[in-house]
C-alpha cells in the first residue's frame, strides 16, 4: 500500500498509477505525471530517482512535454518505471514519504491541474470490433439476414481516422455541418447535423513501433501496447449515412474525438483479464492467440442537458464484450508491413453488449431514432442537443480498490451560423 491517502472508490489507486500530461496556473509548462488518489506525482521533479539499468540512461524522458519518448523506450523500460514508482509510493519507503521538501515539490493536487493530451498522436485508427454493435447496425441498415458483412468474423475491420481532431476530456465539440440526404427522392441538402451521436469506445496507445515492411507478430503484440484510455468518437449519423459509400466514414466522424487524459498501463489491467470471446470461424494463424487479453472494465455513459439538475445514465456496458482483442487489432494493422509509431492511437470501435442498456451509441439506444432514450425528470433524447454534456467513465473493481480512467467529457456547442 501507499503512504498517499487514497479513497477506496478512487479511480487512481496504488494498483493503477496511470500516466498523463498536465500543467498548473503557476507553471504552464507541460509535464509528465502519475495520478495517485487526488494527487499528481510530477515525474520531472523526481526523474533522478529512476536509477534502474534502463531508465538511468534516459531520465530526461520525464522532462518531455508528452509521453512519446517514454513510450518509445519499449516494454522493459515501462515495466522498470512502474516498479520504481511502486517502490517510491509504497508505505514503507522513506525517499518521498519522509522528505517534506521533495514531497511538496513533487505532488500537485489534481484539482489545481490542467490536463492535456498525453501524447502527440501521429496516426489514429478506429476499429469496429464489437459483434453486438456491428450486428445492431447491420440489422438497422441491411436486415437481420445480412447484419454482418462476410469479412467481419474473419478480420478486425477498421478505418483510418483523423489524429488532428483528437482532443482531451473537457474540450467542447462543435456540432458539425455537412451534406445530408434524409429523403432519397430529393437532392442532398447542406446544414447542421440533426443526428449527432456518441460512441462509447476505448483506445490504446502504441508504445514501441515497428519498421516499415516488418509486421508485429501477435506473440509480441503486448510488448507494443503501452496503455489504454476512454474514448468518445462523436458521430454525425446523417452526414455519415450519405457519404460513407464506397470509402467509409469521412466528415461524419473527423470533426472530433475525445479521450480521457490518463493512460492506464496494461500491467495495471492484467489482473482483470478474462478469457477472450469464442471466435467461430477460427481466425487465420496470424490472428490466433490463446492468452486472455479481454478485460473486465465497467463502462458508463451519462448525459446532462442544459436544463437538467443531474445527469442521466444512458448506458452501462463493459469492455469484455469485445470480439476482437487489441493484440489481434495490432497484428492485423501491421501484417501488411504498415509501420506504427510511439503515440499512435488505436480505438476499439463502439462497445455494445447483448442487452439494450449496454448499447454504446444513441443510434442503437434510440434504434435509429424510433424510440426515446429516457434521462429522468421528463427529459428524453433520440440524438444529442446543443448544450448536452456527455461523460464516459470506466473502472476495474478490485478487492477494496479500483483501477479507473477518470472522466472522458465533452459538451456540444451549436453549429457555426453561415
Amino acid at each position: 500500500m501507499s503512504f498517499v491517502k487514497i479513497n477506496e472508490k478512487s479511480d487512481f489507486s496504488y494498483h493503477n498509477l496511470p500516466y498523463g500530461v498536465f500543467s498548473t496556473p503557476d507553471n504552464p509548462r507541460h509535464r509528465i505525471g502519475v495520478a495517485i488518489g487526488d494527487q499528481i506525482l510530477d515525474l520531472s521533479v523526481i526523474k533522478t530517482l529512476f536509477r534502474g539499468p534502463l531508465l538511468s540512461r534516459y531520465q530526461d524522458v520525464f522532462e518531455q512535454p508528452t509521453l512519446n519518448r517514454f513510450m518509445g523506450l519499449g516494454y522493459e523500460a515501462w515495466r522498470e518505471a512502474r516498479r520504481t514508482l511502486q517502490v517510491l509510493l509504497s508505505a514503507n519507503e522513506t525517499t518521498l514519504r519522509d522528505d517534506v521538501g521533495l514531497r511538496s515539490r513533487a505532488f500537485v493536487p489534481q484539482s489545481s491541474a490542467i490536463m492535456h493530451l498525453p501524447a502527440e498522436i501521429g496516426d489514429y485508427t478506429d476499429f469496429y470490433s464489437s459483434r453486438d454493435h456491428a450486428t445492431n447496425v447491420g440489422i438497422m441498415f441491411r436486415g437481420k439476414e445480412n447484419a454482418l458483412m462476410p469479412n467481419w468474423l474473419r478480420l478486425p475491420v477498421g478505418y483510418h481516422g483523423r489524429a488532428s481532431s483528437v482532443v482531451v476530456s473537457g474540450t467542447p465539440i462543435r456540432r458539425p455541418s455537412g451534406q445530408m440526404r434524409p429523403d432519397p427522392t430529393k437532392p442532398p441538402a447542406f446544414g447542421p447535423s440533426k443526428q449527432l451521436d456518441i460512441e462509447l469506445e476505448m483506445a490504446f496507445f502504441v508504445g514501441g513501433g515497428n519498421r516499415l515492411g516488418e509486421p508485429i507478430p501477435i506473440e509480441k503484440a503486448h510488448e507494443h501496447i503501452f496503455g489504454m484510455v476512454l474514448m468518445n468518437d462523436w458521430s454525425a449519423r446523417d452526414i455519415q449515412a450519405w457519404e460513407y459509400v464506397p470509402l467509409g466514414p469521412f466528415l461524419g466522424k473527423n470533426f472530433g474525438t475525445t479521450i480521457s487524459p490518463w493512460v492506464v498501463p496494461m500491467e495495471a489491467l492484467l489482473p482483470f483479464a478474462e478469457p477472450n470471446a469464442i471466435q467461430d470461424p477460427e481466425p487465420l494463424p496470424y490472428l490466433h492467440h490463446d492468452d486472455a487479453y479481454t478485460f473486465n472494465i465497467n463502462l458508463l455513459v451519462s448525459l446532462k442537458g442544459e436544463g437538467m439538475a443531474e445527469p442521466g445514465t444512458i448506458c452501462r456496458s463493459n469492455f469484455k464484450y469485445m470480439y476482437w482483442t487489441m493484440k489481434q487489432q495490432l497484428a492485423h494493422h501491421t501484417v501488411n508491413g504498415c509501420n506504427v509509431r510511439p503515440g499512435d492511437l488505436l480505438a476499439s470501435g463502439t462497445i455494445s453488449g447483448p442487452d439494450p442498456e449496454s448499447f454504446g451509441s444513441m443510434l442503437e439506444l434510440s434504434w435509429r431514432g424510433s424510440k426515446n432514450i429516457e434521462l429522468g425528470g421528463g427529459e428524453t433524447r433520440t440524438f444529442l442537443r446543443d448544450g448536452d454534456q456527455v461523460t464516459i467513465t470506466g473502472y476495474c473493481e478490485g478487492a477494496g480498490y479500483r483501477v479507473g480512467f477518470g472522466p472522458c467529457t465533452g459538451t456540444v456547442l451549436p453549429a457555426l451560423q453561415r
